[in-house]
């Protein structure tokens, strides 16, 4: 751990997150460990072990539920689109809007303490705070109100020129562009990371760096030989490899303007894993009888989305979405504005489909481990509209497709453009503490809503109760 600027001037306790989305651990504590120094010596004196994410283990709303400390069914979050209401009408984006408890820096505002905060998804809109907040990558463009306080912009472009909340259309097949962004972006992410770890004192300094989940999505095939689209020729062999290298060396930079007295924690929010194709999940609800249409679609210029299709809504009990992983739904009497479906009926019409999706195996009928979830099953409470069903296809491994017009269950790419990996339900942490030496022990049963607390009780601040689960030992 570097000196830092702040040495000297007592032992005011600070706590630094650097965020990794959809950062693996196997390549983090095996694979890689070895070419990877600064990541390696945190580990060596700290702790750390795989972080089981929650369910949906994906971006939104997982880093809200790490850093509030409640569940998606709580916060009534259930992905990154979401049903506004139990109509037809479509999803909604969930932005910071879309979060009404406090996360970490909330909490520490009210306790008197300074945070920054940059690119943590759900921040954009920024919201007022003790401190400053840089926008994540739901922000539109730089030309919008992306930063608290608003003159804060003005800086970052000082700094870095045009910043990047987001690499933009990343699904592409432009794989040399997609890495150059996706380089650019985390070079002045982490330039602006320097500058305000630089700029002012502060408590609880965090950052999120997408540009993980974005390579893992453009490139796990170039990387993974057991890939079904591998291709040995690949010139992105190691795309992946060398950004893990860019990473470590970036994190090197911030070590080296810390304290010895701040507290430094390396978490992802999921981790990821090969994608090995795609189950249609309306085309299947359409097949098996769930889902009718008034008139078949015109898929002369492709899969239609689900908005675009005539739902015969008098006669449809279910109908999905698609996603990393499924969302089912049905459409029950009373609750939706044409539902068909018996409230009596609900519960054995969803076993039903639960039953049956778990069955469905791959193209040549061999088990994929989907496993079914119910939101009453997984959370303390059920706000919002929630899925009725929540579907992990394969256990992650398949993708499911929402469009229509495929004339097939099974497919093998992806109706939203290229992408090369789904998410694994284990992400990472590492803790590391320059004052203890912890001895490198690797811990097991690590959950994600155990990080709030734990960043609070490192700073003396009171956990709320309604947090959901305890701070991880042995860091507390």
């Amino acid at each position: 751990m570097g000196i830092g600027r702040w040495l000297g001037r007592g032992a005011r306790k600070r706590v630094l997150v650097i965020g990794l989305d959809c950062a693996a651990p196997e390549l983090v504590f095996e694979r890689w460990a070895d070419e990877l120094p600064n990541l390696s010596r945190l580990r060596a004196r700290g702790v750390y072990g795989e972080l089981e994410s929650i369910t949906p283990a994906i971006t939104v709303p997982a880093w809200s539920c790490m850093l509030s400390g409640r569940d998606p069914g709580v916060l009534g979050v259930y992905g990154f689109r979401n049903r506004p209401d139990h109509s037809y009408d479509g999803l909604t984006t969930a932005d910071s809007r879309a979060i009404q408890v406090d996360r970490v820096w909330d909490v520490l505002s009210a306790a008197g303490k300074t945070s920054i905060v940059l690119g943590v998804p759900q921040t954009y809109p920024p919201r007022p705070l003790r401190g400053q907040m840089v926008g994540c990558f739901l922000t539109p463009s730089i030309n919008s109100d992306y930063t608290y306080p608003a003159d804060l912009k003005t800086r970052i472009h000082e700094w870095v020129g045009d910043y990047l909340p987001d690499v933009k259309n990343f699904r592409t097949h432009n794989k040399a562009w997609l890495l150059d962004q996706i380089h650019e972006m985390t070079r002045k992410r982490f330039e602006v990371a320097r500058r305000l770890l630089k700029g002012r004192e502060w408590d609880f300094f965090m950052m999120v760096e997408i540009g993980v989940d974005r390579i893992h999505h453009g490139f796990w095939k170039d990387m993974d030989s057991t890939h079904r689209h591998h291709d040995p020729a690949t010139p992105f062999k190691q795309a992946i490899r060398d950004y893990y290298h860019l990473i470590d060396r970036e994190i090197g930079t911030l070590l080296a303007l810390v304290d010895d007295h701040t507290s430094v924690l390396v978490v992802s929010d999921h981790g990821a894993k090969k994608m090995d194709g795609g189950i249609c999940l309306n085309e299947w609800l359409l097949r098996e009888g769930y889902l009718v249409l008034r008139q078949p679609p015109d898929t002369s210029k492709g899969a239609v989305k689900f908005d675009a299709l005539d739902v015969d809504w008098s006669r449809t009990r279910a109908w999905g979405d698609g996603g990393y992983y499924g969302r089912l739904f049905l459409n029950v009497a009373g609750r939706e504005p044409q539902g068909c479906v018996a409230p009596e009926d609900y519960d054995s019409l969803r076993a039903e489909l639960m039953a049956k999706l778990t069955a469905l195996g791959d193209e040549e009928g061999r088990s994929i481990g989907t496993r079914c979830f119910t939101p009453e099953g997984l959370y303390q409470q059920v706000n919002g509209v929630a899925p009725d069903v929540l579907v992990y296809f394969g256990d992650l491994a398949w993708r499911s497709i929402g469009t229509v017009g495929w004339g097939r269950i099974h497919v093998y790419e992806n109706d939203t453009g290229p992408d090369d990996a789904n998410h694994a339900q284990q992400g990472m942490l590492i803790f590391h503490d320059p004052a203890r030496d912890l001895g490198g022990e690797r811990l097991t049963g690590l959950r994600l809503m155990q990080v709030a607390p734990t960043i609070l009780r490192l700073l003396d601040v009171p956990v709320p109760p309604d947090m959901q689960m305890p701070p991880i030992t042995p860091i507390v």
